[in-house]
């Protein structure tokens, strides 16, 4: 505990240390936080192991204590040093009667105190009794006497009127959103044109791909007719060559009889 009080402070006097955070450190006692820490307000100590409250300093000005998920069962006298004090957190500590309590009676401003996960808090009718016990206590485990839940930092600055620029602008950013006058809308529809106007020029190349595609079929089926015709007109050439050659053959050979038949008579 020494060792991180020291690394804690940041070469500052202890005189001048208003808020001092300890937890998880690992110690079973107080060790190293002495009466030069006057000025502390704030003190945390959550995790710690702490099994007793012996030698806890005098902090004149301690208003806030954080002393929960340790050990500790009783010894709660040893904090009368700071009588200032307005907020004590004991949950999960092993304390289990209303009796280790009583030193709290001498704290006039104390207004929050959470014994959550206490055996203590299984007493029956136990919110009762505490309040009784302690008349300054306005929040006990998180609520009033009549089970209202206290208010968050949050809602006490909005019941208080602490409004930052910050969060007016936050929310004049958010009415803008809202209406569009910020032009979100019209980039949006600019947006939406551009991309019809995309769309439909690629519908149009597509088109215009497809109608040079569709020309050079019907360029090749010409050409193909046009072959074909070539074709048959060829084929009816050589028939008529060869008819007419079958018409010379026989021609000749007719002529031939007809001169056997003149040279047989003469």
């Amino acid at each position: 505990m020494e060792k991180r009080i020291d690394l804690e402070r940041r070469a500052r006097k202890a005189n001048q240390i208003t808020d001092l955070i300890l937890d998880n450190c690992r110690s079973t006692s107080i060790v190293g936080l002495t009466d030069e820490y006057t000025a502390l307000e704030s003190l945390s100590l959550i995790n710690v192991g702490l099994t007793t409250l012996k030698g806890f300093p005098k902090l004149p000005n301690l208003k806030k204590l954080e002393l929960s998920d340790n050990r500790i069962s009783n010894g709660l006298n040893y904090l009368s040093t700071s009588p200032k004090l307005q907020y004590l957190n004991l949950s999960g500590n092993k304390i289990k009667d209303l009796e280790a309590l009583k030193p709290l009676q001498e704290f006039k401003h104390l207004a929050v105190l959470d014994l959550f996960n206490n055996e203590a808090t299984q007493i029956e009718n136990y919110r009762e009794k505490i309040f009784e016990m302690l008349p300054s206590l306005e929040f006990l485990d998180g609520f009033d006497r009549d089970d209202v839940e206290a208010p968050s930092e949050g809602d006490d600055d909005e019941e208080n009127g602490n409004y930052s620029e910050d969060d007016d602008s936050e929310a004049e950013s958010g009415e803008n959103d809202k209406d569009g006058s910020d032009g979100s809308e019209l980039s949006v529809s600019t947006e939406d044109v551009s991309l019809s106007e995309v769309y439909n020029d690629d519908l149009e190349e597509d088109e215009g791909e497809w109608d040079e595609e569709n020309a050079a079929e019907n360029d090749d089926d010409d050409d193909d007719d046009d072959i074909s015709d070539e074709d048959e007109a060829n084929d009816s050439a050589v028939a008529a060559n060869a008819d007419k050659a079958e018409d010379n053959a026989a021609d000749a050979e007719e002529s031939q009889a007809r001169g056997k038949k003149r040279k047989h008579e003469g």
